[in-house]
């Protein structure tokens, strides 16, 4: 992997926009080269804005949301109703608006026991991208956030799924929150053709710059994304990464 590409946004109205303007450009390029776009969606807060302008008359004629796929990247255990789903937050934001086929939305199961969740999604990426054993699926595109710790998708400092290598989609117990996740694996994120950080908030300058700028940073699980044949991006509102120009 080269550089990560940085784009300081204005504020979260610009990083949504530049975020969609992606978004669009990639679906594009991937329908022409393979037909179809896979993307392993994040949850959190910020991402609302972006699949909110994606589900928009202005930007949802300029996808052919036929051919593209919607996986998840992390999800709470609770079920795709419940207020905390990161399922239900993208039903509200993006798929209430668009043609997207009943088929190409791919959930993770919060609402089933963990560990069999787990291994059923991970069985789903298997299909889907019809691996062979020991081979990872390739996305198109996996977009992520950033937590204050560190932790990206539902990979935690110091929990069981952080240091996973061979299992494609992990169930772990976040101490911290008391709560049960489900989360891809760093091997996942690492194959994709596209990872892309979405950062907005002055709360979260700090630890931009530890795991941009510091190499002691190597221990947060958001440092060790690096996509070992792939691009990565961060989008990051100028509030956000004003630890960058110090």
């Amino acid at each position: 992997m080269d550089k990560p590409e940085i784009l300081i946004c204005r504020d979260a109205t610009d990083l949504a926009r530049k975020a969609a303007e992606q978004f669009v450009s990639l679906a594009g390029r991937a329908m022409a080269r393979v037909g179809r776009f896979a993307v392993a969606l994040s949850g959190g807060s910020t991402p609302r804005a972006f699949y909110e302008l994606l589900g928009s008359a202005e930007c949802r004629e300029r996808v052919d949301w036929s051919r593209v796929h919607l996986f998840w990247g992390d999800e709470r255990s609770v079920p795709p109703d419940h207020a905390e789903s990161n399922f239900r937050m993208v039903q509200e934001a993006l798929l209430a608006k668009i043609l997207l086929p009943l088929q190409n939305i791919h959930r993770m199961a919060g609402e089933k026991d963990p560990a069999k969740a787990a291994d059923a999604y991970e069985h789903e990426l298997c299909e889907f991208f019809a691996l062979a054993p020991g081979q990872l699926p390739r996305f198109d595109l996996i977009l992520l956030g950033l937590g204050d710790d560190g932790h990206t998708a539902s990979l935690f400092p110091g929990t069981v799924a952080l240091p996973e290598q061979e299992r494609l989609v992990a169930s772990v117990y976040v101490e911290k929150l008391k709560a049960q996740r489900l989360t891809l694996t760093l091997p996942v994120i690492n194959a994709a053709a596209q990872v892309m950080f979405l950062v907005a908030g002055s709360g979260k300058a700090d630890v931009v710059g530890r795991v941009l700028r510091r190499s002691a940073a190597d221990d947060l699980p958001a440092a060790r994304v690096r996509p070992a044949n792939g691009s990565l991006t961060w989008m990051i509102t100028q509030d956000a990464a004003t630890s960058l120009s110090k």
